[in-house]
Protein backbone atom coordinates (compact mmCIF):
# COMPACT_ATOMS: atom_id res chain seq x y z
CA UNK A 1 0.00 0.00 0.00
CA UNK A 2 2.92 2.21 0.64
CA UNK A 3 4.58 1.69 -2.52
CA UNK A 4 1.23 2.78 -4.52
CA UNK A 5 0.80 6.16 -2.54
CA UNK A 6 4.66 6.86 -3.35
CA UNK A 7 3.66 6.08 -7.20
CA UNK A 8 0.69 7.90 -6.89
CA UNK A 9 2.45 10.72 -5.26
CA UNK A 10 5.24 10.72 -7.91
CA UNK A 11 3.04 10.65 -10.44
CA UNK A 12 0.98 13.55 -9.42
CA UNK A 13 3.92 15.22 -8.88
CA UNK A 14 5.17 14.55 -12.56
CA UNK A 15 1.69 15.68 -14.07
CA UNK A 16 1.94 18.91 -12.06
CA UNK A 17 5.29 19.73 -13.27
CA UNK A 18 4.42 18.72 -17.06
CA UNK A 19 1.48 21.15 -16.75
CA UNK A 20 3.77 23.87 -15.46
CA UNK A 21 5.95 24.12 -18.21
CA UNK A 22 3.62 23.51 -21.02
CA UNK A 23 1.69 26.92 -19.84
CA UNK A 24 5.58 28.81 -20.60
CA UNK A 25 5.66 27.68 -24.40
CA UNK A 26 4.34 28.86 -27.35
CA UNK A 27 4.79 29.97 -30.96
CA UNK A 28 8.27 31.62 -30.90
CA UNK A 29 8.50 32.03 -35.02
CA UNK A 30 7.52 35.44 -37.06
CA UNK A 31 4.10 37.71 -36.74
CA UNK A 32 2.25 39.84 -38.71
CA UNK A 33 2.78 42.96 -37.14
CA UNK A 34 5.14 45.49 -38.27
CA UNK A 35 6.95 48.15 -36.10
CA UNK A 36 5.73 51.15 -35.02
CA UNK A 37 6.84 54.46 -33.57
CA UNK A 38 5.75 55.72 -30.75
CA UNK A 39 4.28 58.91 -32.05
CA UNK A 40 2.31 56.28 -34.30
CA UNK A 41 1.24 54.74 -31.43
CA UNK A 42 0.17 57.10 -29.54
CA UNK A 43 -2.36 57.60 -32.51
CA UNK A 44 -3.83 54.81 -33.09
CA UNK A 45 -7.03 53.22 -31.66
CA UNK A 46 -8.01 51.42 -28.37
CA UNK A 47 -7.34 47.93 -28.78
CA UNK A 48 -4.73 48.13 -31.78
CA UNK A 49 -2.03 45.60 -31.95
CA UNK A 50 1.40 47.26 -31.81
CA UNK A 51 4.82 46.42 -32.27
CA UNK A 52 7.49 49.05 -31.00
CA UNK A 53 10.77 48.72 -30.15
CA UNK A 54 13.43 50.77 -28.39
CA UNK A 55 13.96 51.33 -24.64
CA UNK A 56 12.74 50.79 -21.31
CA UNK A 57 13.86 53.92 -19.19
CA UNK A 58 12.37 53.64 -15.87
CA UNK A 59 9.76 52.32 -13.58
CA UNK A 60 6.51 54.46 -12.80
CA UNK A 61 5.47 52.03 -10.56
CA UNK A 62 2.71 49.47 -10.50
CA UNK A 63 3.84 47.58 -13.20
CA UNK A 64 4.11 50.54 -15.61
CA UNK A 65 7.54 51.81 -17.36
CA UNK A 66 8.48 54.83 -19.35
CA UNK A 67 9.31 53.59 -22.65
CA UNK A 68 11.85 55.52 -25.52
CA UNK A 69 12.26 54.98 -29.21
CA UNK A 70 13.30 58.07 -31.89
CA UNK A 71 9.69 59.34 -32.43
CA UNK A 72 9.37 60.11 -28.43
CA UNK A 73 7.69 58.45 -24.83
CA UNK A 74 5.23 56.63 -23.74
CA UNK A 75 4.39 54.72 -20.80
CA UNK A 76 3.63 50.67 -21.18
CA UNK A 77 2.15 48.36 -18.46
CA UNK A 78 4.48 45.38 -18.45
CA UNK A 79 2.47 42.38 -15.91
CA UNK A 80 5.06 40.27 -13.78
CA UNK A 81 4.30 37.52 -15.27
CA UNK A 82 4.84 39.02 -18.82
CA UNK A 83 8.06 39.82 -18.30
CA UNK A 84 8.99 35.49 -18.69
CA UNK A 85 12.71 36.44 -17.53
CA UNK A 86 13.65 39.00 -19.64
CA UNK A 87 16.32 41.55 -17.59
CA UNK A 88 15.51 44.68 -19.17
CA UNK A 89 17.88 47.47 -18.29
CA UNK A 90 17.62 51.84 -19.85
CA UNK A 91 20.74 50.80 -22.44
CA UNK A 92 19.28 47.91 -23.78
CA UNK A 93 17.09 47.62 -26.77
CA UNK A 94 14.08 45.85 -26.64
CA UNK A 95 10.81 44.75 -28.48
CA UNK A 96 7.43 45.19 -26.79
CA UNK A 97 4.54 43.57 -28.69
CA UNK A 98 0.45 44.67 -27.16
CA UNK A 99 -2.21 46.57 -27.80
CA UNK A 100 -3.32 50.23 -27.38
CA UNK A 101 -5.17 50.65 -24.10
CA UNK A 102 -7.20 54.36 -24.67
CA UNK A 103 -8.33 56.26 -21.51
CA UNK A 104 -9.38 59.73 -20.99
CA UNK A 105 -6.07 61.33 -21.85
CA UNK A 106 -3.71 59.07 -21.97
CA UNK A 107 -2.62 56.21 -24.03
CA UNK A 108 -0.41 53.00 -23.07
CA UNK A 109 0.53 50.07 -24.26
CA UNK A 110 -0.42 46.69 -22.69
CA UNK A 111 2.17 44.99 -23.36
CA UNK A 112 2.03 40.89 -23.77
CA UNK A 113 5.88 40.02 -24.75
CA UNK A 114 8.88 41.46 -23.99
CA UNK A 115 12.17 40.34 -26.29
CA UNK A 116 15.61 41.78 -25.80
CA UNK A 117 17.19 42.83 -29.22
CA UNK A 118 20.55 42.43 -30.51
Amino acid sequence: MKNVLIAAGLALASSVAVAGSASSGGFTGPDNLTVVTVKEALGMRDDSPVKLQGYILQSLGDEKYEFKDDSGTMTIEVDNDDWRGVQASPDLKVELIGEIDKELRKTTLDVDVVRLLP
